[in-house]
């Protein structure tokens, strides 16, 4: 029962719980409310099949005592006695027209309850009164599912016994046997199978029961399952093997079982991700990268979008295992199908030391990827200004020929004003991305702020559409024109004008709470939007 100070209790429950035969008789020859109810909506009769006392059950029943009342959870006293475990209760409660099929707020019958909490007496008093054993509950579950979740192989078999389904299905179309593999229950898994279940039964997501056992590291199961001739490169409805569900949660002993039973380490999902690519993506992935590394998975493999391992371990900024990428031949500038390379996705995603890997091993910060841009313009955009201060450190800036020229151009061999397809340098990139930081940083390196786009729009355009309100005064005050107008005629002031940025809202109405909440999401699709 719920937690409750005994003290805030009717007196007849605190009899109850106290097993005081007396006291409840007492009580009830003074009138005391029988089916008084407690904060939860709880009776006294719910209180005595809780506790077990038989010869106090039986006086309230005597007493008149309602034996279907439901509490705030809709159990009854006979779901009670069925999650105690005490079959004479139950059996009592039945004796006196107890409600064999009530169910509560999740639907659950006593047998479902009775199954769950391993009361397998009270399974076999119920069974026999119920006209089906595979009743399912909200989730669609039936008294097995519940059965074998436990893990209890008594139960399980009384319910088998008593002409339970096999293969009866939730609402995701899970059958027992997931439970079983995914728990690693195996010996109520064997039973499920000796009485003829489906090993190769699969749920809506067309998980089988490999994958299952994989995602939760069942190994003794996933053994098992080898032994039965489970297919072990077998797709679920994503294309993803038990390996792949293996290096994605970083269940290392399962992922070296498969391997040594031959799964295919290069087979593609169906984004073409291998089970490499997972494993660098992966929280837990390092030792399943390692292990995929050393049996012969192409660390080159591009996905549908061209993203290599490499590409992945940058998006994630998985910095060990982009150097065992690297050290295993991982071709640091493979291009994606956005020209982007790990180093683009680095900068992107601000992972400033596995920049710093990259560039070590001699990626090109000259690289042109989505649009043109180089990983500058990324930095910058999303900023982050430690990558954009790493990126510029790439080498000293220094003149292409420092007597003739006031170009500032980086070691890597590109002049932070190139700008990309769209015309848009780094400094555009930057005042649009709102950071200051990243701003001074380009400006302290030569970047021109009056350089044009393709639209003939400057930095401080693009400050000012995006409500970038410090980034537009550091450029005013480096010497940005004000008044310069685009192809289109339009200034800065025209831009700022029309921003949702600048607009007032009176402060207590709901639209500028609502303004406040959405702004992270607006700032975010305002970047997105740049590319």
């Amino acid at each position: 029962m719920g937690i409750l100070s005994i003290t805030d209790q009717p007196p007849l429950v605190q009899a109850i719980f106290s097993r005081d035969v007396e006291e409840v008789r007492s009580l009830l020859s003074q009138k005391e409310n029988i089916n008084v109810l407690d904060q939860e909506r709880r009776t006294p009769l719910h209180a005595a099949a809780y506790v077990g006392d038989v010869p106090i059950l039986q006086l309230l029943l005597m007493s008149g005592a309602n034996v279907n009342a439901k509490d705030t959870l809709w159990l009854t006293p006979l779901h009670r006695a069925a999650a105690s475990r005490n079959e004479k209760v139950l059996g009592l409660l039945l004796a006196h027209s107890a409600d064999v099929n009530a169910r509560d707020k999740l639907w659950q019958t006593p047998l479902h309850v009775a199954a769950a909490n391993r009361a397998t007496k009270c399974a076999e008093a119920l069974a026999p009164l119920l006209s089906s054993l595979n009743v399912a509950d909200r989730s669609g579950r039936s008294a097995l599912h519940h059965a074998v979740h436990s893990g209890h192989l008594e139960t399980v078999n009384l319910l088998l016994n008593k002409g339970a389904s096999l293969n009866v299905c939730d609402k995701k179309e899970r059958q027992p046997l997931h439970w079983a593999a995914f728990l690693g229950h195996l010996e109520v898994l064997k039973l499920l199978v000796a009485r003829g279940a489906d090993l190769g039964c699969k749920d809506r997501k067309g998980y089988g029961l490999l994958h299952t056992a994989a995602a939760s590291g069942q190994i003794e199961v996933v053994k098992y399952l080898l032994r039965m001739g489970a297919e072990i490169d077998e797709p679920n409805a994503f294309g993803n093997t038990a390996l792949h569900i293996a290096c994605y949660l970083g269940q290392d002993a399962v992922a070296i079982e498969l391997v040594n039973a031959g799964a295919n380490v290069n087979q593609p999902n169906d984004k073409g991700f291998t089970p490499l690519h997972v494993a660098a993506v992966s929280t837990n992935g390092a030792l399943c990268l390692e292990l995929l590394v050393n049996n012969g998975a192409d660390v080159n493999y591009q996905s549908k979008e061209g993203k290599s391992p490499l590409h992945m371990a940058a998006i994630h900024g998985r910095f060990t295992r982009s150097q065992i990428l690297i050290q295993n031949g991982s071709e640091i500038d493979c291009a994606d199908k956005f020209g982007n390379t790990p180093l683009h996705v680095a900068a992107r995603y601000g992972h400033e030391l596995l920049i710093s890997t990259l560039m070590t091993n001699g990626a090109d910060t000259a690289r042109r990827g989505i649009h043109d841009m180089f990983p500058l313009h990324l930095a910058v955009l999303f900023g982050f200004s430690d990558c954009c201060r790493k990126l510029l450190s790439s080498g000293q800036l220094y003149s292409i020929v420092s007597s003739l020229s006031n170009e500032h151009v980086l070691s890597a061999g590109f002049d932070i004003n190139t700008p990309d397809n769209l015309g848009r340098t780094c400094l555009h990139a930057a005042a649009s991305g709102g950071n200051v930081e990243c701003l001074n940083l380009l400006l302290s390196s030569g970047a021109d702020l009056r350089r044009r786009d393709k639209f003939g729009r400057t930095p401080l355009h693009y400050a000012a559409a995006n409500g970038s309100y410090q980034c537009a005064v550091t450029l005013v005050t480096a010497g940005a024109d004000v008044n310069e107008a685009d192809c289109k005629g339009c200034s800065p002031l025209h831009y700022a004008a029309a921003s949702d940025t600048y607009r007032r809202a009176e402060p207590h109405t709901p639209s500028s709470h609502d303004a406040e909440e959405d702004e992270p999401l607006k700032e975010s699709r305002r970047k997105e939007a740049f590319l």
